[in-house]
């Protein structure tokens, strides 16, 4: 799976959080598993507004290594969020219940700080910020 993350420029893209797969693992099985845990990061959602947190561009990095272990890099809207403490685990949570993965780890970054223009226009048609 190629990194979609940003444009030559290095401008930042809606919603495309690095992937970096491993050789390892075969390139349809990749495939399928980075499916299923966008799938699994898709049924996360920040309690306060009605989209998930993939959609919202919160997902900055998915690392899957050989081994099946995913680490995450995920931010927040804002780094005072009611629920910083939480969010990791229940992300953490959704893509441990994937098949095939054999554990997950969230990093709570801040930089590069969020912003609405990493929302994808699914979150943005949620959240009627046009």
């Amino acid at each position: 799976m190629a990194d979609t993350s940003a444009t030559e420029t290095n401008e930042v893209q809606p919603n495309t959080p690095d992937i970096i797969p491993h050789s390892a693992i075969p390139a349809d099985e990749l495939d399928q598993l980075t499916e299923a845990i966008i799938g699994a990061l898709k049924s996360v959602y920040d309690p306060e507004i009605p989209s998930d947190i993939y959609e919202l561009g919160l997902i900055y990095r998915i690392d899957i290594d050989d081994s099946r272990f995913i680490n995450i890099d995920m931010t927040l809207t804002a780094p005072g969020c009611p629920v910083a403490g939480e969010m990791p685990k229940w992300v953490e949570d959704a893509v441990n219940a994937v098949p095939g993965v054999s554990g997950a780890k969230v990093t709570m970054v801040f930089d590069p700080p969020w912003d609405q223009s990493r929302m994808s226009d699914e979150a943005r048609v949620a959240l009627n910020m046009w």
